[in-house]
C-alpha cells in the first residue's frame, strides 16, 4: 500500500510553522514512516512530481507569486490546510494593509536608511520580480482551504494530531490543549 503523499510552502510569513513541524522531535521519523514528501522544503523537491494527498501552507499572499504558487498547490493537493495566522488572517504581513502599495515601496527603496546604495533613487519594476498585491490575503480568499490550524506558529504537538488524523482517515479530535495560544 503506497503511503499518503504530502506537500508543503512557505508564502509571506517567517517558516515558523515549518520549524513547528520539524519541532514534532522525534516523531519526524513516525511521519517519515506513515507519509512520503513531495514538493517540499523539508525533502528540497521544488515542483510538484505527483499529486498529492495533503498540502500545508503556511503564510499570505502579498504578491502574484504567492497566488501562482497557492493555485498550484490547490491544483494538486486533495486536502489543503492553512497553517499559521498569516495563511488564515495575513498575519504580521498583513500589517501593511492599512499602507498604499506606493507608500510602502516609496519607504522601501526611496527613503529606507539602507537605501544609500540606491544612488539612481529607482523602485526596481522588472518582470522577474513578483507582483506585489494591493493587500496581503489569506490564502482562503484565494482559494478553498479544508482546514486551518491556528496559531502562531502552531504548536508542534497540533501539526503532529493534525496530520496523523488526515493520514488516517480519523476526524480531528484536537483538544483544547493542543491548541490553546497561553
Amino acid at each position: 500500500m503506497s503511503k499518503p503523499v504530502i506537500a508543503t510552502t512557505s508564502l509571506a510569513g517567517c517558516f515558523g510553522c515549518h520549524m513547528s513541524i520539524l519541532d514534532i522531535d522525534e516523531k519526524i521519523l513516525d511521519l517519515i514512516e506513515l507519509v512520503e514528501f513531495n514538493k517540499s522544503p523539508i525533502d528540497d523537491i521544488k515542483h510538484f512530481t505527483k499529486q498529492c494527498d495533503i498540502g500545508l501552507i503556511e503564510g499570505g499572499c502579498c504578491n502574484s507569486e504567492n497566488i501562482h504558487v497557492l493555485r498550484e498547490f490547490r491544483e494538486h493537493c486533495k486536502i489543503l490546510v492553512s497553517v499559521g495566522e498569516c495563511a488564515i488572517m495575513g498575519g504580521l504581513p498583513a500589517f501593511r494593509n492599512g499602507i498604499p502599495v506606493k507608500e510602502c515601496l516609496r519607504e522601501a527603496y526611496l527613503l529606507s536608511p539602507s537605501v544609500q546604495a540606491n544612488h539612481e533613487y529607482i523602485i526596481p519594476n522588472d518582470e522577474d520580480i513578483p507582483m506585489i498585491l494591493d493587500k496581503v490575503y489569506p490564502c482562503h480568499e484565494i482559494v478553498k482551504i479544508d482546514y486551518f490550524l491556528p496559531g502562531c506558529p502552531p504548536r508542534a504537538e497540533l501539526i503532529w494530531e493534525a496530520l496523523v488524523a488526515l493520514i488516517k482517515n480519523r476526524p480531528m479530535d484536537l483538544p483544547y490543549e493542543v491548541i490553546k495560544f497561553d
